[in-house]
Parts: structure tokens; sequence; C-alpha cells
């Protein structure tokens, strides 16, 4: 899995980094890091449930 984020659409909202803060991570700005563009495969639901809660759809996942 890789994990792809639309910067763009990106509204820092949180809600990835609650589902899976392993892979992602805001900063003191409310800016958006992506600490894992290809995550263990342990985190792979994690990820999809960041994937989905995404208000913007900013992230997206290629399996």
């Amino acid at each position: 899995m890789k994990v792809l984020v639309d910067y763009d659409l990106c509204e820092a909202n949180g809600y990835c980094v609650k589902a899976a803060p392993e892979v992602f991570k805001l900063d003191d700005e409310d800016k958006l890091h992506l600490l894992a563009e290809v995550p263990d495969p342990e985190l792979f639901d994690k990820v999809r449930a960041a994937a989905r809660r995404c208000p913007r759809k900013a992230i997206t996942l290629e399996e």
C-alpha cells in the first residue's frame, strides 16, 4: 500500500491523525505530514480508516 495526500485539498482536520497517528502527523502550524508513505502491513486497516474519515477526500491509497 502507498499513501498519497493531496495537500491542496487537505484542511488539516486531524481525523487521519486520530485514526493512524503512526502514519499522519499535524505540526504546530496545523500542516499535515505523512510519516510513512508505505506503511507497515499491520497499519493498513488504520490507514484505510483514515482515508475514509477524511472529509475532503485528500487521502488516496494505492493498493
